[in-house]
């Protein structure tokens, strides 16, 4: 992995702490969605079906902490929608870092610097802005239906990293890329844009996305993720997974679903039993622990997730298996 001294030592001491109380289910992560607006109609995306009464809400400042200090994760993803058309979105995650959670702003970068004189973001070890990458020019204008997005958000990390911010990428996958065409974007993120960190996906079947066509089936993420690591693209990479969730996604490995790991906190509540579907809320993380059932979930056991490699499931999984044992937590060491 290529996470930052001082966040691995803070997420070792978190998973301590836990073992320590006794705990088997907690959240490492949260997915926190403070809106569902967006500026795009990305072809792989639903969010934007909600009803339009719906995409007005903004989530209160308040209420995504209270939730935060509730759950007691040590990371956010501020997801959406796009979260920078929240009108205090800057607050929440100086409120977020002033309370030392690792923050990741993920955006598709459209008004980061348009808008830049609305916020008051600062470089922090705990902030980074996450830009969606899905691929070179064209395919990724295409994968979001605009063109001049790519262009837009290639200057966008250039003008943070100017400016001091840590800026990684989130890339997504589909059956209309291939190996190259993988492999080239992610060389250009790590070479040429030198992003912080990547983080990569297989497109999980999401329901109410407008194009059903693309998503990856699990053997198809075996071929596609065995041929684009081939020849040590992996160790040259500044993937932020740890080795064996790249194993998963080649096939070398095979993992159960962990989704309270990476709960979704949303204008809805807690949501059951990820960010990926919709059986039901929660008001407090506790309830989402205690009353989903979770065995019922993942591979072979719902029909929704028999081609699902988020890694919103299973890198929880890798990661709980990584500091489990020694080998794997020395082999993540020296990534």
């Amino acid at each position: 992995m290529t996470m930052p001294v001082r966040q691995s030592i803070r997420i070792a001491s978190y998973f301590a702490a836990q073992r320590l109380r006794g705990r088997d289910k907690f959240p490492l992560l949260v997915e926190l969605e403070p809106l569902f607006a967006c500026n795009l109609k990305c072809a792989g995306c639903g969010k934007i079906q909600h009803p339009a009464d719906e995409l007005r809400r903004r989530m209160p400042v308040e209420q995504a902490l209270a939730a935060m200090e509730e759950c007691g994760a040590p990371m956010v993803s501020i997801a959406g929608g796009e979260p920078l058309m929240h009108p205090e979105i800057d607050r929440l995650a100086n409120e977020l870092v002033a309370r030392k959670k690792f923050v990741y702003l993920c955006t598709n970068a459209l008004l980061v610097r348009k808008w830049w004189d609305k916020f008051d973001f600062r470089p922090s070890p705990y902030f980074a802005f996450t830009i969606h990458i899905d691929g070179l020019r064209e395919r990724h204008d295409a994968s979001v239906q605009h063109e001049g997005v790519f262009d837009e958000a290639v200057e966008a990390v250039r003008w943070l990293k100017d400016r001091g911010f840590r800026v990684t990428s989130n890339s997504t996958f589909f059956t209309n890329d291939s190996p190259q065409s993988v492999i080239d974007v992610l060389n250009y993120l790590n070479d040429d844009l030198q992003v912080d960190q990547m983080m990569i996906s297989p497109a999980y079947a999401y329901e109410k996305a407008p194009d059903q066509e693309h998503f990856l089936g699990v053997q198809e993420t075996h071929e596609l993720f065995r041929k684009v690591f081939a020849g040590g693209n992996r160790s040259k990479w500044r993937l932020n997974h740890t080795p064996l969730f790249l194993d998963f996604l080649e096939g070398k490995v095979d993992f159960p679903c962990t989704a309270w790991g990476i709960p979704s906190y949303s204008l809805y509540g807690w949501q059951r039993p990820c960010y990926l579907m919709s059986d039901g809320y929660a008001k407090t993380y506790q309830e989402l622990v205690e009353t989903t059932d979770w065995e019922k979930y993942g591979r072979g056991r719902d029909p929704r997730c028999a081609n699902c490699m988020a890694h919103c499931g299973y890198e929880p999984t890798a990661v709980l298996a990584t500091v489990g044992s020694l080998k794997e937590s020395l082999r993540a060491m020296r990534r």
